[in-house]
């Protein structure tokens, strides 16, 4: 769901806040029948007997995060994993200058240290989480060197970590951080150390007066992450306690309430943010709590994200004037955005999260890093044409080198990009309520859970989707255990077909409506077979704001012009920027940065007949990778024919970027060419949004 209008809005709040409840029977341990039931959201009226969920009186989950290490993925998210730990992710303590270990106040006992703020957890967020993914035993070893020293650091009244104080005021931002960390790594190892220091903190955060709580500005943007953190372990301990303080944070976070402005403009504050309301919404009922959210998001959208890919143009702050989609978003913006996108899912049950989730995870993220994932991008737009190391302020907010590939270019995203594909990994799956399982997000994948009256499955994903239309699920393991499979329809799939085939050869089978889900209710045995069909088709999006430019999905891919590309190693050392740094024995040379000029033309906008999208684009299928991975222009298994013409005035301007998207229809400037689309996550230079020829 790229754009939503106003009624549609209201639909969505509508059907959150009057759920519809499904009309199939419920099985009761029986053993012999199946339900088959389409339902907008998961049934709440009991509490899963298998997982920690939201304790009264804070909203029933709608859907539970599985223990870090439930889910093993496969396939190209695998891949993805295995380039993190072997790229940048995995290798990032040997360069930065934040996490080298000596002076690191993260591993002092008293705090103490000439590094120690939002680096380390930023960094470790991801790492330990992808350690706990692969059962990597080496990353696993250093996550725990950094666990042990923030654990080790708790002082008498509670607090830990560093002590950072500004104005007079503790600055509590990387202990937010590091508090997610310790959660993923309860969730991981069972650590009976974690709860009792999460509560000693938390007792000393209620004891702060008002004045001081979240008192600095990136504290203050981001308390949703406090919140979310108190209510995690309030369902595991109930201490009152932690209501009060509940309700201390949010009134001390800045207001992301009102419908028509923000407290702020930065692109990572809202991507982080503007969830929290609904996370609020939880302990309060209050409908308006969760509108705000919803409101928040398309707020930014209407004003800034009339561009394909999910984001929206802040590259660095959104300006007035400053829309069009060759304004970017940082890296940081898009992981974050998936993490609240991760989190409403659970919090809201409502799918459009993750439909959303997976528009930016692949169509905007994969092209902010390199294939090899050795370096990353701080900015990165829908129609960028150029990836170099000039200065293109004021074009794009920031000030540098910023569009550049490098390993170490500033402090933020090259920490905090790490979280992006773990966390997606571990919302692949999820528990539900009533004691079942979803398939939240689709993707090659292995889920070990327990389910019904605690029975231990194992179910098999097989699938190569997004580039597929078809995904596999095979019960491996499984005692005749009785549960409900949840299966999520996407948005864009007018109507989806699966076809439970049981052990003993018996079929069934079902068809389900976009934005619901298929919810599947029968004793489940070793051997049994779902397979589920999502057929693709073309749509196209109009971006009224910007030009009247149009943008080309198939399924949840959006495609981009085929540029093609020249990489340029460049010297990393050169363009580190004030707030970065390397360690001194890190060598420059084996961390090179890559500039990427177009080798093509890209002036191209497209023709074609909005009555009769398949006459107008040929969908080609091409050989799945060796590699397993299909995020570069050589490698993507799926292309667009298409026919296009070069746009005469729509070139460079003056601040080094490609010219805002002309108004269309525009006149064509040359004959009308054959031309490629490939999708969008693909293409580190790429024009999305074009114009519509004449």
């Amino acid at each position: 769901m790229r754009r939503l209008n106003y009624n549609v809005k209201v639909a969505i709040m509508k059907k959150l806040l009057f759920p519809v409840v499904w009309c199939g029977v419920i099985l009761a341990g029986c053993t012999h029948r199946s339900t088959y039931d389409i339902v907008s959201r998961p049934c709440t009226e009991r509490a899963s007997s298998n997982y920690v969920s939201n304790r009264s009186p804070l909203l029933p989950s709608q859907f539970i995060k599985l223990p870090a290490g439930s889910i093993r993925p496969g396939g190209w998210l695998r891949r993805y994993l295995d380039l993190q730990r072997d790229g940048l992710t995995g290798r990032l303590g040997e360069i930065s200058a934040w996490l080298e270990k000596k002076d690191n106040a993260w591993l002092d006992r008293e705090g103490k240290g000439d590094h120690g703020w939002e680096e380390v957890p930023y960094w470790l967020k991801g790492y330990g989480n992808i350690a706990y993914i692969l059962g990597d035993s080496a990353m696993l070893q250093e996550t725990k060197v950094w666990i042990d020293a923030a654990l080790s650091s708790q002082r008498a009244d509670g607090y830990f970590g560093p002590w950072i104080e500004r104005n007079g005021k503790p600055d509590l931002w990387g202990n937010m951080i590091m508090l997610w960390c310790l959660q993923s790594w309860y969730e991981f190892s069972g650590d009976d150390r974690v709860v009792p220091f999460m509560t000693r903190y938390f007792r000393w955060e209620n004891q702060l007066p008002d004045s001081l709580l979240l008192e600095d500005y990136w504290e203050n943007s981001r308390g949703g992450d406090n919140l979310y953190s108190v209510y995690w372990l309030y369902s595991i301990t109930g201490d009152a306690f932690l209501l009060e303080l509940g309700e201390k944070i949010h009134r001390n976070t800045a207001c992301w309430m009102p419908a028509d402005s923000l407290p702020n403009w930065h692109n990572v504050n809202i991507a982080q943010s503007f969830r929290e309301p609904a996370t609020y919404y939880l302990q309060t009922h209050d409908s308006a709590h969760l509108q705000a959210t919803y409101n928040t998001f398309h707020l930014v959208r209407l004003l800034y994200g009339q561009v394909p890919g999910g984001m929206f143009g802040a590259d660095e702050n959104a300006r007035k004037g400053y829309h069009d989609p060759r304004q970017g978003v940082e890296t940081c913006g898009m992981v974050e955005q998936m993490a609240s996108d991760e989190l409403l899912l659970r919090i809201t049950g409502d799918p459009f999260w993750a439909d959303h989730c997976e528009n930016v995870a692949f169509n905007t993220y994969p092209a902010a890093v390199m294939p090899d994932f050795r370096a990353l991008r701080y900015i990165t737009a829908p129609n960028m044409v150029l990836s170099d190391d000039k200065n293109h302020h004021p074009g794009i907010d920031n000030g540098g080198p910023f569009l550049l590939m490098n390993p170490f270019s500033n402090r933020c995203c090259q920490h905090n990009h790490a979280q992006g594909w773990p966390y997606y990994a571990e919302n692949l799956w999820m528990a539900t309520p009533d004691n079942g399982l979803l398939a939240a997000l689709y993707a090659e994948s292995t889920v070990t859970a327990r389910v019904g009256n605690g029975e231990a499955v194992c179910l098999e994903q097989a699938t190569r989707y997004p580039f597929e239309e078809t995904v596999r699920i095979v019960v491996r393991e499984a005692n005749r255990a009785t549960f409900p499979l949840y299966l999520r329809i996407p948005e864009w799939c007018a109507e989806a077909s699966a076809k439970v085939t049981s052990a003993n050869g018996h079929t069934e089978s079902v068809t389900a409506p976009a934005s619901r889900y298929l919810r599947m209710e029968r004793t489940w045995m070793a051997g049994d077979v779902v397979e589920l069909t999502l057929p693709m088709h073309l749509s196209l999006d109009t971006w009224k704001q910007n030009g009247s430019s149009v943008s080309l999905s198939y399924g949840p891919l959006t495609f981009s012009l085929r540029i093609d590309e020249k990489y340029t190693k460049k010297n990393s050392a050169k363009t580190t920027q004030w707030d970065s740094g390397w360690q001194t024995s890190a060598d420059p040379s084996e961390w090179p940065s890559y500039e990427i000029s177009p080798l093509s033309p890209w002036c191209y906008g497209l023709v074609f007949d909005p009555a009769n999208l398949p006459a107008s684009f040929e969908v080609a299928k091409r050989a799945w990778p060796a590699d397993n991975f299909p995020f570069t222009v050589a490698s993507v298994p799926l292309i667009l024919k298409a026919k296009g013409a070069k746009v005469a005035g729509w070139e460079m301007d003056e601040h080094g970027l490609c010219a805002f998207v002309p108004q269309s229809p525009v006149a064509p400037a040359g004959p009308v060419e054959e031309i490629t689309l490939i999708p969008m996550g693909a293409a580190r230079l790429r024009i999305s949004a074009f114009p519509v020829i004449r």
